[in-house]
């Protein structure tokens, strides 16, 4: 059954009667209802596509986290070919927010690193809800040097609310371990994309997501906290998350206005849930597209361009 957001109450209702019509129709009660079924199906449409159209940012930040949008092994399912998950950091043990491995894509050889949120109770347990500790970026870290060996591009997909902020991931050295591992994705001298696929939030996206070229779905959200974090702090009221959300520009289409990301991918009318597998060969086709552009390029070009990309973000001309 589908997961409608509050926002999606009018075409909640609207699909609701499509269903009573169908329904009536299976029962053979000799209704003619084909042409009501029509009607309503496209008005329904009609709906979603507007709806869809002028989201504001609050609104994307609850598509972003619709518990049916697809998750990161959705992906590794759809677009990769042998894929070959490693486990552990060698220094403690580990994590399974974020998911590490190599892999073909699309025939070529890849390093992938993904955040995993789960999809029902017993995987968002075990997956933390994609809020990794050290030993996830330090896995992440691993797997990155490990590429640049072999010179195999690094793919990662981002969809995590931010680092696990518990006790025990402090004393691990939570924050020590995000460093490191942004510094490895800085490090690469290999091709590195990043794709947003739900929430980037803070220094739990960054950590993988400093890549040559970073990408989002057109429904995704990136920020430095989320907007129920940022209200607390401004107005010392979560419920003003709305206004957080305005304020803060976390939207694609915002950051790739100031340049913080390199491309908006494309969603199905009504978000990537409504339609998972187009929306994954749209990404697919991102990735590879964004690949074919850094093909060839020397492991120095690909560290000086990524150091040049991050450090003009925030500039302003004049």
């Amino acid at each position: 059954m589908r997961a409608f957001l509050d926002f999606e109450k009018p075409v909640a209702e609207l699909e609701a009667k499509v269903d009573e019509l169908r329904a009536l129709g299976e029962n053979g009660d000799g209704v003619a209802i084909g042409d009501d079924v029509i009607r309503l199906e496209a008005k329904a449409a009609a709906a979603l596509k507007d709806l869809y159209a002028n989201l504001t940012p609050w609104q994307k930040t609850l598509v972003a986290r619709h518990p049916d949008r697809p998750r990161f092994l959705a992906y590794a399912e759809t677009l990769l070919t042998e894929w070959t998950p490693l486990a552990g950091d060698r220094k403690f043990g580990e994590d399974e927010a974020i998911l590490a491995g190599f892999a073909r894509f699309r025939g070529e050889p890849v390093c992938v690193i993904g955040q995993e949120k789960g999809t029902n109770t017993e995987t968002r347990l075990r997956h933390n809800f994609g809020m990794a500790r050290p030993e996830g970026y330090r896995k992440a870290a691993r797997l990155m040097e490990l590429a640049d060996r072999f010179g195999l591009p690094v793919l990662s997909f981002v969809d995590t609310a931010g680092a696990y902020p518990g006790i025990d991931a402090e004393e691990r050295g939570q924050a020590e371990a995000i460093a490191r591992s942004t510094e490895a994705c800085l490090a690469l001298g290999a091709p590195n994309i990043s794709l947003v696929i739900g929430e980037g939030g803070s220094g739990g996206a960054i950590a993988i997501a400093t890549a040559n070229k970073v990408l989002m779905l057109e429904h995704s959200v990136y920020s430095v906290i989320s907007p129920e974090g940022a209200a607390s702090i401004l107005w010392r009221d979560p419920s003003r998350a709305q206004d957080a959300a305005t304020a803060m520009k976390i939207t694609a289409q915002d950051l790739l206005r100031f340049g913080i990301i390199d491309e908006i991918v494309p969603e199905p009318t009504g978000g990537a849930h409504r339609g998972p597998h187009e929306m994954m060969n749209r990404a697919g086709d991102a990735i590879e597209a964004a690949l074919r552009d850094l093909a060839g390029r020397e492991p120095d070009e690909l560290r000086r361009l990524r150091a040049e990309k991050f450090e003009a973000i925030g500039r302003t001309i004049g």
